[in-house]
């Protein structure tokens, strides 16, 4: 970029290359999934249009856009030395394909997508401290510690968390009254079975005292008229013996 005094001064590892934010029109020479190889007129150095430069639209891969050997539009957004190694990137987007024309004349998008790329190389935007993470809670489930895509909890499920030491002892003999409770009733039913029992027995044995008693009385009886009867007999044999005596 140049200010109002003049051109910045560039590296020497930047001599001979396009200048910056500059436009030009290129050859395609390679073509691979992540983005396409363009060289200039008058230059050695190739360089790399992404994917993510080629159109404002999202594109899957470079050969949905260009081939080998096609002429393109470009407008250079990178210039950057590594050791001996120098890197351009190039954008299409950036530039009317069809007239050559400048799409973003105030180099807008161009920052951006540099600024972008570089907060993604250093990874100071994805720093997140632990204490951060500890005091986020959770629009989910409501609890903290976590964040909401990284939530366990599914919609129908529900977890608990397990108790801790002190949480567990009080609750030992209300299970212990759990179980004796159970015990408890079958025990009861037993009793009331073992008294049903007895019960029948008694009525069984009121019935035959009944029967034995009922029968001893009727032999009594038989008993009694048996001997009335005789005595009968006998006071009639007496009586015809005493007037045979006065006939006689």
């Amino acid at each position: 970029m140049s200010d109002s005094d003049g051109p910045a001064e560039e590296p020497a590892g930047l001599d001979g290359l396009p200048p910056m934010y500059s436009i030009a029109k290129g050859e395609v020479t390679s073509v691979q999934t992540y983005g396409a190889f363009v060289r200039l007129p008058g230059y050695k150095k190739e360089g790399l249009v992404h994917v993510s430069e080629m159109s404002a639209t999202r594109v899957e891969k470079a050969s949905e856009i260009v081939d080998v050997g096609e002429q393109v539009w470009i407008k250079v957004i990178g210039r950057e030395t590594r050791g001996d190694k120098v890197k351009l990137s190039f954008s299409m987007k950036a530039v009317n394909q069809g007239t050559g024309r400048d799409m973003d004349p105030n180099n807008v998008m161009a920052e951006q997508d540099a600024r972008r790329r570089k907060q993604f190389r250093d990874h100071t935007g994805n720093r997140i401290t632990l204490e951060a993470v500890l005091n986020t809670t959770c629009s989910k489930c409501g609890c903290k510690g976590h964040f909401t895509k990284d939530c366990f909890s599914a919609p129908g499920l529900q977890y608990a968390l397990l108790p801790e030491e002190d949480d567990v002892e009080p609750q030992q003999p209300q299970q212990q009254t759990s179980t004796v409770a159970p015990q408890q009733d079958t025990d009861k039913k037993k009793k009331k079975k073992k008294e049903k029992k007895m019960k029948k027995k008694r009525k069984r044995e009121r019935k035959e005292s009944d029967s034995d008693s009922d029968s001893s009385r009727n032999s009594e009886c038989k008993s009694k008229r048996r001997r009335s009867a005789d005595r009968e007999d006998k006071k009639k044999k007496k009586h015809k013996k005493h007037k045979s005596h006065k006939h006689s």
